[in-house]
Parts: structure tokens; C-alpha cells; sequence
């Protein structure tokens, strides 16, 4: 089997990401400085060879990825494998503000993340298991090609996990956060993957 190339970038940065507020399945817009991002993004793109875009479903990842579809002339393409993780009774809040409400759950949850989630949360084994199928279907349909994929940051480092062959419960140690707007290169062939590069460049912090 050939092997793809997979250009995976954060979405650019929201008004919840900007108050350090979980944003999963919520469709949060971008801030004037995700847009800045984005544009960068686009700008980055369009001197790189790339063969197609895929996004995840949500506005904030569709926006982020449509100047790099201008500068490309590509149609982007929806992968609903690729959304957020839901977060639960963390939507839309603070980690500091559900702490107030409940240390235990908080202590739990940083303790091991993927054992301990948030209540009412997907589970980080299944978001691992449909984003990673999500991008094994990506990469097996561009054999030999070069595909921009923009998603989110918990999701992608999950699957950056699964991939890897990393204990899912130290994604958030192991890859402490994407970069808002910026690209991890990782080869998919089949069944392997390779990381060759991670919080690469990258808009306006």
C-alpha cells in the first residue's frame, strides 16, 4: 500500500478557547485572532503541495481550513469522524469553575483523563477509535497523496495516541496542546503511522 501524507492543523482559535473554555461539540466561533490563524494557515497551504482538505463537521474547523481551499483551489470535504469529543457537564465552562463545583471529579480526571472523564463526556475510547478510522479512511483514499485534515486539539492528540501506540490516558502529557492553526505531519500506510513533525508553523498565537 502506498502511503498518505496527513497535514493535521487545530482549528483556529474561538471565543471559548480564548477564556480557557472547553469547547467539544459546541459550535463556537472564531475570534479575530482564529481568523488570523486561519488566513496564515491558508497562506502556509498554498505553497505546499496538497492534494485535498478534509475537515471535521463543526464551523470553527470548516472556517479555519476555507482561505487554504481558496489558495488551492480545492473543495473541502466533511468527515464527521473528526469532531470534538463531547465534553459533558464541561461545555462551555473552565476546568477552575467545574473545580469549585466538584474537586473530585476535577482530581480524578488529571489523574488519568481516558479512565475519569468528565460527566455526561464521550468516552476518550471511542473518540480515539472514530478518529483514527476517520483518518485511516482519509489517508486510504489519497494513496500516495498529501492531505490537509483540520480537526481539534483533544481529538487529534487522542488519535495522535492511538496511532502511535501511546497509553491513551497520556495524551495530555504526551502532547500537552496542538497549537492553534498549526500543522503535525504524520505518514499513514495502512496499518503504520509515522509522526514526522508536530506543532509546526503556525498564525498569531
Amino acid at each position: 500500500m502506498t502511503s498518505a501524507t496527513l497535514l493535521l492543523a487545530r482549528h483556529g482559535q474561538t471565543v471559548w478557547h480564548a477564556e480557557n473554555r472547553y469547547a467539544g461539540v459546541s459550535d463556537v466561533a472564531l475570534t479575530p485572532t482564529g481568523y488570523a490563524q486561519a488566513e496564515a494557515l491558508g497562506r502556509w497551504a498554498a505553497a505546499q503541495p496538497v492534494d485535498a482538505v478534509w475537515t471535521s463537521p463543526l464551523s470553527r474547523a470548516i472556517l479555519t481550513a476555507d482561505p487554504a481551499c481558496r489558495a488551492l483551489g480545492l473543495t473541502p470535504r466533511r468527515e464527521p469522524g473528526l469532531r470534538e469529543c463531547d465534553f459533558g457537564v464541561l461545555e462551555g465552562r473552565t476546568l477552575a469553575e467545574f473545580a469549585a463545583q466538584d474537586p473530585g471529579a476535577v482530581d480524578a480526571y488529571r489523574r488519568d483523563p481516558v479512565a475519569r472523564p468528565f460527566p455526561g463526556a464521550e468516552d476518550p475510547r471511542a473518540a480515539a477509535g472514530r478518529g483514527s478510522a476517520a483518518l485511516r479512511r482519509i489517508a486510504a483514499a489519497h494513496p500516495g497523496g498529501r492531505v490537509l485534515v483540520v480537526a481539534h486539539n483533544t481529538l487529534l492528540r487522542l488519535v495522535l495516541c492511538s496511532l502511535l501506540h501511546i497509553p491513551l490516558a497520556e495524551y495530555r502529557r504526551v502532547f500537552p496542546r496542538l497549537r492553534n492553526a498549526a500543522v503535525s505531519e504524520l505518514r499513514v500506510d495502512g496499518e503504520h503511522t509515522a509522526l514526522l513533525s508536530l506543532n509546526g508553523p503556525c498564525g498569531p498565537e
